[in-house]
């Protein structure tokens, strides 16, 4: 028997996670609750043998630490990371044995992002829904709507900087816009562009996970 264990909930919702891959035949996936500090020590328990990691908490309690993923592997584990949190520790761990997917991930990588406050939102802690727009996901569709010369790079820049010196908490679209100076007209086609873009931490997520399917089946 295979034992899975991946962390999300919030990039991507259990029901989605589960679509993708779960529990038969010959492998069990646990889909836990966005990781925090401590619960890996609770998840070698359960001994699996493989771990994904999309969702964690960075300032609602302490982020899961280097070291409890470096025990992880140290024991043959296999560790992926992707999205969110995942990304962001398999940037800084990938050369030490986790797995890294995804354009968050290689945002890290390259040093396009470096700080958490790219992939934090606020979420509800019971429904784990979230309640504000990630940075990352505002930089990729911004950067598109520039490629696809909605807006310009000016444009984009300014946008981009008004949701950086927003808190993370109230980071959205709306906002975002409304304090531009974007012309309405601009505004529309970046709105009508934004409702056709993808969620690309949830893509992220997806792709950790059918990688993970692949390795297994």
């Amino acid at each position: 028997m295979t034992k899975i264990i991946i962390y999300t909930g919030l990039s991507l919702p259990f029901s989605e996670a589960k679509e993708i891959l779960d529990s038969h035949d010959d492998i069990e996936v646990i889909y836990k609750r966005p990781i925090q500090r401590g619960d890996l020590n609770l998840a070698l328990k359960e001994n699996p043998d493989i771990i994904g990691i999309i969702d964690g908490v960075f300032h609602q309690n302490s982020a899961v630490g280097h070291k409890e993923i470096l025990n992880v592997i140290k024991k043959g584990i296999e560790v992926y990371g992707a999205s969110s949190m995942g990304a962001l520790r398999a940037s800084e761990l990938d050369v030490l044995g986790m797995h890294g997917i995804g354009y968050v991930y290689n945002q890290y990588t390259s040093g396009e992002v470096d700080s958490d406050d790219d992939v934090a939102v606020m979420l509800d802690s019971e429904t784990l829904e979230p309640l504000s727009e990630p940075l990352i996901n505002m930089k990729y569709v911004f950067e598109n709507a520039t490629i696809q010369n909605i807006i310009t790079e000016d444009e984009k820049d300014e946008l981009l900087q008004i949701a950086k010196n927003t808190y993370y908490p109230k980071r959205n679209y709306a906002q975002t816009l409304n304090s531009s100076t974007l012309d309405d007209d601009k505004k529309d086609k970046l709105i009508d562009f934004i409702r056709q873009s993808v969620d690309i931490k949830k893509e992220d997520a997806k792709d950790l996970i059918k990688s993970i399917k692949l390795e297994v089946e």
